[in-house]
């Protein structure tokens, strides 16, 4: 771990130039506040290392218990959960306060019939006379069943042998209807409800179904769904010159994997891969079933970029100008470069002809902006990548001090921060070259700062690194400032994990990446869910596609993003 060994070396610093301190020899105020600043460095240090000791202990003391065939100590939870010091939620500073009132949503009501309520005239005084009418909405539900009993002509033509049956009617197959069908998918997918769950809320009503057979009309025959998930891919990528791009961990037959999310204000789109590496991004963002690798005169910019030794460039040169497969790049590196190359500089060269491939088709719209958290593999991608503030402004929240002066110096900090993050929200509101450079001079003046407290000056120097795709929205005031979509959208992955555990096969996890594509989508685009899964089950078509209702960006997206 970087961090913690920076904070050992750090320190080491400290205790190196306390163990010559001596109190007497002080000669100044000045003197006197340093070496009282480095005392409070080293207690914060040795107060965070003596919570890390502590922890790792018990763990290794519950461990040996069970290695003795006991049990480890019982987690006790305690009646409220102490969120202060694990809540590293930034909802409370960027969010400003904003007026409120209650508005009526009956205008948002379908009317599906109306009924006139009479007053008995016999019972009023007889002074009384007509004043109008008071109008009352109430909502309610009717789930009743609509089994069918389908008598079908039959012929037979002896001259052909060949019987001729009546069709059944569009969105008729099988033993289910499309009213239970399209209901299994909602409820499973966009309620959160598991199979069980369903099955005894459908026996409710009298339906005769096994769990057999809801899984098989949750994962089974879907190629269609799949196809018009694409679409939808497509057309998101087309809608916009950025796009935001998070992962989570997934179970896939008990096997752990990554659902990778991809999205905009437009869509949502889900795909699980057994890894979360750079390859398994390019592959992504490819769109192809096999991953393409191209070497050509153009993978000499990223060869560099990703820091292949020239030696190894001028072997590779050879095998330009020709698509590859991966498995023969991987043969021709094991022959000729590996005795040299270590596994994460053999990777950098599958990466590099992996995006000269993704750079090279026309198939599928290129991504010229990405919005990400800061892990490594998002790096590279595309052109420019725009960084989350909310994701950095966390680093500050996981900083716990003990010593109350470190404690006022982060809080201080922190209220800093957060002024800057909505001054460049104002910023994207009504964009000015101007303001723009006072930004960056902000900037600076802001994260050069140094507070004496160690882990927290550490923090402002990485911020401070950072600072080109932490500003890349001065040079485009559209890109939103955080990632808190594809976050969202983990977040439902997360949910239906925990609901459900995970797919078991492959199908599943194919239906599992599909539906939650569609159900996020609708959600953004307006569209009913279940009114859509519908009209496709019952082949009415009424509803035009998803992938349609994404509108499409002003200018080609594969082109480079207009700047301010």
């Amino acid at each position: 771990n970087s961090s913690h060994g920076s904070g050992q070396k750090e320190q080491i610093r400290e205790c190196k130039m306390l163990a010559g301190f001596e109190p007497e020899k002080i000669q100044n105020l000045e003197g006197a506040r340093i070496a009282i600043r480095s005392l409070l460095n080293v207690v914060e240090e040795m107060q965070a290392e003596n919570q890390r000791l502590r922890k790792e202990v018990g763990e290794l003391r519950d461990e040996i218990n069970r290695l003795k065939g006991e049990q480890g100590r019982p987690e006790i939870k305690p009646d409220k959960p102490k969120r202060e010091k694990s809540d590293h939620s930034s909802e409370k500073e960027r969010r400003r306060p904003q007026s409120w009132q209650k508005k009526s949503k009956n205008d948002k009501i379908q009317i599906d019939r109306i009924e006139r309520l009479s007053v008995d005239t016999s019972e009023l005084p007889a002074d009384a006379r007509p004043n109008g009418y008071e109008k009352s909405i109430v909502q309610d539900l009717c789930i009743r069943t609509d089994n069918v009993l389908f008598i079908k002509d039959e012929y037979y033509s002896p001259s052909q042998g060949t019987t001729y049956l009546a069709p059944m009617p569009a969105g008729y197959q099988g033993q289910f209807g499309p009213s239970i069908r399209s209901l299994v998918i909602t409820l499973y997918y966009a309620g959160g409800m598991t199979e069980p769950k369903i099955l005894e809320f459908l026996t409710q009503f009298g339906i005769s179904i096994s769990t057999g057979q809801i899984s098989n009309l949750l994962v089974k025959e879907q190629n269609a769904w799949h196809a018009e998930k694409e679409t939808i891919w497509r057309a998101g990528l087309r809608s916009s010159d950025w796009q935001h791009m998070d992962d989570t961990a997934t179970r896939v037959n008990g096997e752990n994997q990554h659902c990778h999310v991809l999205c905009n204000p437009y869509y949502t789109a889900y795909f699980t891969r057994p890894s979360k590496d750079r390859l398994t991004l390019i592959h992504l963002l490819q769109g192809t079933k096999e991953l393409q690798l191209l070497l050509n005169p153009e993978s000499l910019e990223w060869f560099d970029l990703l820091r292949t030794p020239q030696w190894a460039q001028k072997k590779l040169a050879k095998l330009c100008d020709q698509p590859i497969t991966l498995a023969e790049l991987k043969n021709w590196i094991e022959r000729e470069l590996a005795h040299r190359l270590n596994d994460q500089q053999q990777a950098r060269i599958l990466e590099a002809a992996a995006l000269t491939a993704y750079y090279a088709q026309t198939q599928t719209p290129l991504i010229p902006i990405l919005l990400t958290d800061d892990a490594p593999q998002f790096r590279y991608l595309t052109r420019l990548q725009a960084l989350c503030w909310i994701h950095e402004g966390r680093h500050y929240k996981k900083l716990s001090p003990f010593v109350a002066h470190h404690q006022r110096l982060l809080a201080d900090f922190q209220k800093k921060f957060w002024i800057f993050y909505h001054q460049l929200n104002d910023f994207r509101e009504a964009p000015d070259p101007a303001t723009a450079v006072s930004l960056r001079q902000r900037f600076q003046e802001l994260f050069t700062t140094v507070t004496g407290y160690d882990q927290l000056d550490q923090c402002i120097a990485k911020t401070l690194a950072k600072q080109a795709r932490l500003l890349l929205v001065l040079d485009y005031p559209h890109l939103p400032l955080h990632n808190n979509p594809a976050e969202l959208g983990v977040r439902q992955r997360v949910r239906k994990r925990d609901i459900s555990f995970g797919p078991r096969s492959l199908d599943g996890v194919a239906a599992w990446d599909t539906f939650m594509t569609l159900v996020e989508t609708a959600k953004k685009l307006g569209v009913s869910f279940y009114a859509y899964v519908f009209d496709r089950l019952s082949q009415s078509f009424r509803l035009p596609s998803l992938a349609q209702l994404i509108p499409p960006l002003s200018y080609n997206s594969s082109q480079d993003p207009i700047p301010i």
